[in-house]
């Protein structure tokens, strides 16, 4: 064993029921820090991201009839790396110790002298009903609650819990009560619990995926609830909620109300630019699957580049298009032989598409003179017409591949203008076999944020647009949805506001008629 001072920690984190918004903000500041993450099935594997790229990933989740790892040999994990001297994640769906093992997983580090805390998380017995809109209790209708495993150990003999007199006290004393974890055992539970005295009338809500962007509720009564839920081909992970609060779902119902809850939406972005459609989606209660069809790379050649910002006080105005040019730009300027900054572009005024850009500018310290009211190119050139170009000269850094639309309209308004490549954009390896399981499972939405999203999605399908004949394509301007119909795709939606906002909105309005 490792000396006490040298050893790492072990931090039990609860990562929530399922929506990624829900994990502590001190559950994410130890995955920030975390050199190992060992983590279980039932959680979004997004929160993942939030851990050092250098982590090292550990899955040892558990299903029925299926795991990763014995119990034993996670505690194992837990042990040998924190003994390594690596700090350590634990990152458990729900919280630690309701019905999670937490108080096993940290006794075994306990009693080998490891150092360890918990961090509490949101559990599934709270947050999956209030996503349902059950509260679990409420003045005059249950003023206790109790929450019960439906799955126990499978080596013992019998039932500890005495479901017939949990009955018997529920009829007499109200309350809620809930089930976790026990689909597959609920109809003798629910028989055993009518035969203590429990009115078969009581409402009961079956609640599957809870917080998820596929949550189903199925409400009925002790009589029928087991027949709705087959019905509605209910799977484990699913809970039930026992008791008159679920009455009050149909009053408090809110998150599959939202207008795109249920609605799986394909997002094209880049990467490093699909995080905030992702949430905007989410939001909305789509299932946004990310595909990024879009990587920005390193120039392989910065001789025309560097050429162009050595030269930079000969130029009148600087426009950027995009947070990538700007990324780019400051980028190569600080690896300058001179360090240079946003003092370089003293003099010269700065162009900003669109508020993102803007606000990329600003962090570097510089306010745009122009920021157009549309991204769209043709918009911003009319918008542009206002202003006197005669003989000024331009600067449009951007990417290899970019449009000319901006340079073509300065020019004809009497510009020099000087396009410049900042960076490149390539497809992701491996997307073309990704985007066909992905579409292969079916999706409802397609964005384009970009006409180069469009025609990278489609070489990735290798020109086949019929695969996306079922799907809406929502695009986030005319210009994109021009160069999606010039691919062959049948374009079904189109924002009036060309921005990600503008293009969630458009499809929740969409939906909600």
């Amino acid at each position: 064993m490792a000396n006490k001072a040298q050893a790492g920690k072990v931090h039990l984190v609860g990562a929530g029921p399922g929506d990624p918004g829900l994990i502590t903000q001190k559950g994410l500041l130890c995955l920030g820090n975390a050199q190992v993450v060992v983590y279980d099935r039932l959680l979004d594997p997004s929160l993942l991201e939030a851990a050092p790229e250098s982590a090292e990933r550990i899955f040892v989740g558990k299903g029925r009839g299926n795991q990763a790892l014995t119990q034993e040999e996670i505690n194992q994990v837990l042990i040998d790396r924190a003994e390594a001297g690596l700090d350590v994640v634990r990152l458990k769906g729900g919280d630690p110790f309701v019905f999670g093992r937490g108080g096993e997983e940290a006794l075994a580090v306990a009693e080998r002298g490891l150092s360890f805390e918990i961090v509490p998380g949101v559990t599934s017995a709270v947050a999956a009903a209030a996503y349902a809109g059950i509260p679990v209790t409420h003045r005059g209708i249950a003023t206790s609650l109790t929450v019960v495993s439906g799955s126990e150990d499978p080596t013992k003999p019998e039932s500890t819990i005495e479901w017939q007199a949990m009955g018997e006290s529920l009829s007499q004393t109200g309350g809620t009560l809930e089930v976790l974890m026990g689909w597959n055992s609920l109809e003798p539970i629910l028989e055993a619990l009518v035969r203590g005295g429990l009115a078969s009338t009581t409402p009961v809500a079956l609640v599957q995926w809870g917080t998820w962007p596929r949550q189903n509720t199925v409400t009925g009564n002790m009589e029928n609830i087991i027949e709705r839920g087959r019905e509605e081909g209910l799977e484990p992970p699913v809970m039930a909620i026992i008791g008159s609060v679920v009455k009050l779902r149909e009053k408090l119902r809110w998150f599959d109300r939202r207008p795109l809850f249920g609605k799986k939406v394909l997002v094209t972005r880049s990467r490093s630019q699909a995080s905030k459609l992702k949430v905007l989606l989410g939001d909305m209660g789509a299932q946004p699957v990310e595909l990024p069809t879009i990587q920005t790379m390193s120039l392989e050649d910065y001789g025309p580049l560097d050429s162009v910002l050595a030269r930079l006080s000969q130029f009148d105005w600087a426009i950027f298009a995009s947070v990538n040019a700007v990324d780019a730009v400051f980028a190569r300027l600080e690896l300058s032989e001179n360090f240079r900054d946003a003092r370089a572009f003293g003099g010269i005024r700065i162009g900003a598409i669109g508020p993102v850009t803007s606000a990329a500018l600003e962090s570097r310290g510089i306010f745009a003179d122009f920021i157009p009211e549309t991204s769209v190119s043709e918009a911003v050139v009319h918008q542009l017409a206002g202003l006197d170009w005669s003989g000024l000269k331009i600067l449009l850094p951007g990417a290899d591949i970019g449009r000319d639309i901006l340079a073509t309209g300065l020019g004809r308004m009497g510009a020099k203008v000087e396009l410049v490549s900042a960076y490149r954009t390539v497809t992701p390896d491996g997307v073309s076999d990704l985007t066909r399981r992905v579409i292969g499972e079916g999706v409802d939405v397609v964005t384009f944020t970009s006409s180069s999203t469009a025609r990278n999605l489609m070489d990735a399908l290798d020109g086949d647009g019929e695969v996306l004949s079922s799907s809406l394509i929502a695009c986030i301007g005319p210009t994109t949805a021009a160069t999606a119909k010039e691919l062959g795709l049948n374009v079904g939606l189109v924002a009036k506001q060309h921005n990600v906002e503008g293009l969630v909105e458009a499809l929740a309005g969409y939906f909600r008629k």
